[in-house]
């Protein structure tokens, strides 16, 4: 028989190549109803693919929802991508430098709804970010890509919106890394 190896993302193997493998590492959920930001900190510094996920996720204001990377504090600046909303009859678009957003065709939408982002490092302190979602209230799917060269290696990943003020008001969010 051989020999069963558990990789929880604490502690990595080195395969055949050489590469080490450290598995994938869940974050601690959290509950999305207060403050106007979440932040997952202490990222390890061997992450090259980070999962986003928040569920039933608003907030208090109309202002876009978005995240930032960062390497010692948030990176605000920099970020080169677009964000889209489609509904039946609206469709919004715009570009953001302050983070990757999630765009919302209708400026009165509190966004109820649920995301999956996936962040890859593409090169040194590079990520590349993709994602998709959906209005949890109404017929409504969400589109945002980009990336962002950051000045050191990334060690948090912020939720927050484009004002900095609008308050969590609804869902949970929660990271994976690899």
């Amino acid at each position: 028989m051989g020999m069963t190896t558990t990789i929880d993302g604490t502690s990595g193997i080195t395969t055949p190549s050489g590469a080490i493998y450290n598995g994938i590492a869940s974050g601690t959920a959290v509950a999305s109803t207060s403050g106007t930001s979440i932040t997952y900190s202490s990222l390890p510094s061997w992450v090259k693919r980070i999962t986003i996920m928040l569920k039933g996720f608003g907030t208090s204001g109309t202002s876009i929802k978005q995240f930032q990377l960062g390497s010692g504090s948030a990176t605000t600046t920099g970020y080169v991508g677009s964000a889209s909303a489609v509904s039946a009859s609206t469709v919004g678009s715009a570009s953001y430098t302050t983070g990757f957003a999630i765009q919302d065709a209708t400026a009165a939408n509190r966004i109820s709804g649920n995301w999956v982002f996936t962040l890859e490092n593409a090169s040194t302190n590079t990520w590349i970010c993709s994602g998709t979602g959906g209005l949890s209230t109404g017929s409504q799917t969400y589109m945002t890509g980009g990336f962002i060269s950051l000045s050191g290696t990334l060690d948090r990943v912020i939720i927050t919106t484009v004002n900095g003020t609008d308050t969590m008001a609804a869902g949970e969010i929660n990271i994976l890394y690899e």
